[in-house]
C-alpha cells in the first residue's frame, strides 16, 4: 500500500534520551478506479488547471481541487476515499522524496575535493586538478568524480514508524528523510 505525503519538517521526542523523528501529512487522495490493486488516484497540488485535468475531473466527478493524478498500489477495492487504516498498523515504512537540487557544482562542493592551495600566486583555487591517467589507458575512466549537476534525485529509505494519526494524518517517522519541507513523497508500507 502506497500513499502520498507532504513532508512538515522535523523535530525531537520528549523522552529521554530523545529521537529525531520527521513529521508527514498524509494528503487527502481520491481514488479513481481500482484494477487489481493497482489505482489511479487524484491528489491537490497547487493550482494547475487545463483542459486535460478538467476532463479527468469530470470523468471521475471530482471536485476542482484534485488536479494531480498518480497510479499506486492501495488497499481500496472501489473508488472514493483512500483508506489509510493499513498505516496505523505498519512498523516500517519505505519513503521515496526528492533531494534538494543544488544545480550544477563544481567538485570541491559535490565531492568535497579540497581544492588547491591558496598561497603564491597559484591559480588552482576550487579547481578539479589533473583527471587522466599515463599513456595507458590513455582516457577519462567512467564515473570519475567531477562537476555536474548535483541533488534533483530520488531517494528511498526505511523508517521506523513511531505514530500515526488517523484523524489529523500526521506520520511520525524516526530519523530523516531527504528534500525540502513542504516536498511531496511517496510512503509503501514494507513492514
Amino acid at each position: 500500500m502506497e500513499f502520498i505525503v507532504q513532508k512538515i519538517g522535523m523535530s525531537r521526542t520528549v523522552s529521554v534520551p530523545s529521537t529525531p523523528v520527521t513529521l508527514l501529512k498524509v494528503l487527502d487522495t481520491k481514488v479513481c478506479e481500482v484494477t487489481d490493486g493497482v489505482a489511479i488516484v487524484a491528489y491537490s497540488n497547487g493550482k494547475k488547471f487545463n483542459k486535460a485535468i478538467e476532463g479527468i475531473q469530470k470523468k471521475y466527478n471530482l471536485s476542482k481541487e484534485f488536479n494531480r493524478f498518480a497510479t499506486m498500489t492501495v488497499a481500496n477495492g472501489e473508488a472514493g476515499d483512500l483508506d489509510v487504516s493499513g498505516l496505523g498498523e505498519a512498523q516500517t515504512l519505505k519513503t521515496t522524496f526528492k533531494t534538494k537540487g543544488r544545480g550544477f557544482t563544481g567538485a570541491v562542493k559535490r565531492w568535497n575535493f579540497a581544492g588547491g592551495r591558496a598561497s603564491h600566486g597559484h591559480r588552482m583555487g576550487r579547481r578539479v586538478g589533473s583527471i587522466g591517467n599515463c599513456e595507458w589507458p590513455g582516457r577519462v575512466q567512467p564515473g570519475k568524480k567531477m562537476p555536474g549537476q548535483y541533488g534533483n534525485t530520488n531517494v528511498s529509505v526505511k523508517n521506523d514508524v513511531i505514530s500515526f494519526d488517523a484523524e489529523t494524518g500526521i506520520l511520525v517517522l524516526k530519523g530523516s528523510v531527504s528534500g525540502p519541507n513542504g516536498a511531496l513523497g511517496k510512503v509503501k508500507v514494507a513492514k
